[in-house]
């Protein structure tokens, strides 16, 4: 695409030209306004960026872009990498917090208190939604208090920070923004914790099917693949499939990518179960056909030694008769 045909798609109300980082990724035009509501969120939260067009990309919704032929950057990228920041802090929060803790327990702890819920919940004390970058459809149907938009965008900054001022400011903001949804954790809590936060927050698919997966096979590769999103900018469906060992196990559809993928794992986790119980039953079928056969055998070893005692007695008799005569 030129850049003219660029310049036709980016509507005349936004001041200013996009702005290419080093990073690759682009942002929208910043006019003074939106300079200001950017530099007023980042004292908000504490965090002074070096950049603050990364901020603003962090803030920009998918529909927004889309809605001017994607000629810059959403949030989709920084979404990415800010999640596995927080799932590296809060893994070793959790770590160093817990060390009595197995793997598993460590995992569905944090799948529990890191969650859409906990994270969207954050979203709203940073009052983040009122920064987020809309279309008017997205924005008419209360993308703003959505939790999966207050959820992408959380995990957005995260990922700007951490592209822009680094790990350690990256990993302390995390720990500041996660510290209430922990602190209260204590050793003696946990398991009620665990009850009380997993069937509140969610139903972990994904890693109830990373557990199942790994228990039988630690080398088994598995990963979420987005197969399709349909329809309008502002309510789109995603289909999503987990592939196991390059198969299809499972497939999910959603309003965000999240429950697409937390739904194909659900599948796949079924599949995998019918299978174990299929299996099962077929083991037991064959065990009982082994033993069936085991007792054909001793019933034929029995009647064997039957017809040899039978034989035996005969020849013992015919010569006791010999005798007899004899």
């Amino acid at each position: 695409m030129s850049k003219k045909k660029k310049e036709e798609i980016v509507p005349k109300v936004l001041v200013g030209e996009t702005i290419t980082l080093k990073e690759g990724l682009i942002s929208c035009p910043i006019d003074a306004p939106r300079r200001r509501v950017l530099q007023a969120f980042q004292k908000n939260i504490g965090v002074t960026f070096n950049r603050i067009e990364i901020l603003n990309i962090a803030l920009t919704h998918s529909s927004y872009s889309r809605s001017y032929g994607k000629v810059f950057d959403d949030n989709e990228k920084l979404e990415f990498m800010g999640d596995a920041v927080i799932e590296l802090s809060s893994s070793t929060l959790l770590f160093h917090k817990f060390p009595s803790l197995s793997e598993g327990e460590l995992t569905k702890l944090r799948a529990s208190v890191v969650c859409q819920n906990s994270l969207a919940k954050i979203a709203r004390h940073l009052k983040i939604g009122d920064k987020l970058l809309f279309d008017y459809g997205e924005e008419s149907t209360g993308g703003r208090e959505r939790d999966s938009n207050l959820e992408d965008a959380f995990e957005s900054v995260v990922g700007a920070i951490y592209l822009d001022l680094g790990w350690e400011t990256a990993r302390e903001f995390v720990f500041k923004q996660l510290e209430p949804e922990f602190k209260n954790l204590t050793d003696e809590n946990i398991a009620e914790k665990f009850q009380k936060t997993l069937q509140k927050n969610l139903s972990d698919y994904k890693s109830a099917l990373q557990e199942m997966l790994m228990a039988e096979d630690p080398t088994i590769k598995f990963e979420y693949v987005e197969l399709s999103m349909e329809g309008p900018p502002h309510q789109p469906t995603f289909e999503h499939a987990v592939k196991i060992n390059g198969k299809i196990m499972g497939i999910g559809t959603g309003t965000s990518k999240k429950f697409a993928e937390q739904e194909a794992a659900k599948k796949a986790i079924q599949k995998l179960q019918r299978r174990k119980k299929k299996k099962a039953e077929s083991d037991v079928e064959k065990a009982e056909s082994d033993v069936e056969n085991v007792d054909l055998k001793v019933a034929d070893a029995e009647s064997e030694i039957t017809d040899k005692e039978s034989e035996v007695a005969k020849t013992e008799s015919k010569e006791l008769i010999t005798d007899t005569e004899k």
